[in-house]
């Protein structure tokens, strides 16, 4: 599709939907939105035709009918159902755009009938909205930085992982314990009748991991090369292998070697293999750098989220308390769309957890409303210090994700395409805003004062008026309390 027909679709859109906005309180809003009849029609046509591709009628080419024609069969009722189906989330979209808010949470939808032809579409939306804050003194707050620090031991601990890496398996001939390395080979029957994944051959297996299913490994200590061992296991009721969850399996065993692990000295020579190094003593001071910088960049994300803390604790910021659940029911969704990307089932993940969706929900509130003060009070810099973001700072920060996710570093063409496809999909207006409150936590960290944390925790600890009546015994005590 060419740029006009790209600016041309997206003004099409936005003249299709009509929205006014009604403010509700306790940061709710309602949306009444009219969708043009033309614009439905429109819908109605695509649908029609997304239907005809699937259907089959005589006289028409498979995949070919006309969306007339499917109109006709279908019934338009059916087919205009279909095209709201459809078109929603985009008129949603559109709405929300218009309406210049921030959403929080799910929307609660009324569409209490469908128009007849020629006739627009109406419905209305209630949903959250991130709350409005009014600023206070945001400008050096001041804020507990830490020191950056290595321990000896923590450095002692990245050599002994270094160590275990190049660690070498020497064949014993001796009984294998914990530790040991044994290599076997096996088969495993249940009910007599040998099972998908249940034989191998050469089988590397470390005792003392708990890495297969539990009982086998201790079955096998004492073990030498040579012997044969029957080894009786049951497996988990939630065993990933669901015609295996919660049965007897038999398995033989035959041990071919046992394998200690050594580990290497830690000398010189040791420092030459790990990396170089001419002595240990210069890789012991290696890793304490990487291990400072580390801690340094740890420093000043804790730094930045503690100064928009901060500042969020000088604002007016009235949070609702059925906002706070929205947004963590939102965080958690993020979380679960994240885990299913990873390829983990969410639902496995809460068995794990030993919670339902609910009360990891609830758990949430805390980080949920911290984040709500945090966005209100970014938003309200943002606006109040007239912050703009230029397109070539969305190319950049699309550059950045780029080369974050291991590719290629994109040629100037690949970024203007990028950002002409995030105008087409709306999905400009979301990384401008994202920028912008970069660009506000900036403000406040430039201006920030750093403090001695053990003082900005003594702070926190303060008798104030706005604080409750009830003080902890260890609070400090302060003329007037």
């Amino acid at each position: 599709m060419q740029t006009w027909e790209l600016a041309l679709s997206s003004s099409l859109a936005m003249a299709a939907v009509k929205t006014t906005t009604q403010e509700l309180g306790d940061s709710r809003v309602r949306l009444e939105v009219e969708v043009e009849s033309v614009a439905l029609e429109r819908e109605v046509q695509s649908a029609a035709g997304q239907i005809g591709k699937e259907m089959k009628i005589a006289g028409f080419r498979e995949g070919k009918v006309p969306p007339q024609v499917v109109i006709q069969r279908v019934g338009r009722d059916a087919v205009l159902d279909e095209a709201v189906r459809r078109a929603l989330p985009g008129w949603y979209e559109q709405a929300v755009h218009d309406a210049g808010i921030a959403t929080v949470g799910d929307p609660k939808l009324d569409l209490s009938g469908l128009p007849e032809k020629g006739s627009p579409l109406e419905f209305t939306i209630e949903v959250g909205v991130r709350p409005v804050a009014k600023l206070g003194d945001w400008r050096g707050v001041e804020v507990g930085r830490r020191e950056p620090q290595v321990a000896a031991d923590e450095v002692e601990a990245e050599l002994e992982r270094l160590r275990e890496s190049l660690a070498s398996l020497e064949t014993v001939d001796r009984e294998a314990a914990d530790g040991d390395f044994l290599v076997v080979d096996f088969l495993g029957t249940v009910d007599g009748e040998a099972f998908e994944g249940g034989e191998a051959r050469g089988y590397l297996l470390e005792l003392g991991s708990g890495r297969v299913v539990e009982g086998f490994e201790e079955q096998l200590r004492g073990a030498k090369a040579g012997d044969e061992r029957e080894v009786r296991v049951r497996f988990p009721d939630d065993y990933r292998e669901e015609t295996l969850a919660g049965r007897d399996a038999v398995f033989a065993v035959t041990v071919k070697e046992v394998k200690e692990k050594r580990l290497p000295e830690l000398d010189d020579e040791f420092a030459v293999e790990a990396g170089g190094y001419d002595t240990l003593e210069e890789l012991r001071g290696e890793i304490e750098s990487r291990l400072r910088e580390v801690d340094e960049r740890t420093i000043e994300r804790e730094f930045r989220e503690a100064a928009v803390d901060a500042a969020a604790v000088e604002a007016e910021i009235d949070v609702p308390h059925e906002l706070v659940h929205a947004k963590a029911h939102e965080m958690w969704h993020r979380t679960a769309r994240r885990l299913a990307g990873q390829g983990i089932d969410p639902q496995q993940y809460l068995q794990l957890t030993g919670k339902d969706e609910e009360q990891l929900v609830t758990e949430a509130e805390p980080d949920a409303e911290r984040a709500l003060r945090r966005e209100a009070v970014l938003a309200a810099i943002v606006e109040s210090e007239g912050i703009e973001v230029a397109d070539d700072e969305i190319k950049d920060a699309l550059r950045e994700a780029a080369v974050a996710t291991g590719g290629d570093e994109p040629s100037e063409k690949s970024l203007e395409r990028s950002l002409k496809r995030a105008r087409s999909e709306g999905a400009d207006e979301a990384l401008r805003e994202d920028i912008a409150m970069r660009k506000a936590v900036d403000l406040i960290v430039e201006s920030a004062k750093p403090i001695p944390v053990e003082q900005a925790k003594a702070r926190e600890k303060l008798w104030t008026p706005e604080k409750e009546e009830s003080q902890k015994p260890s609070q400090i005590w302060t003329p007037g309390s």
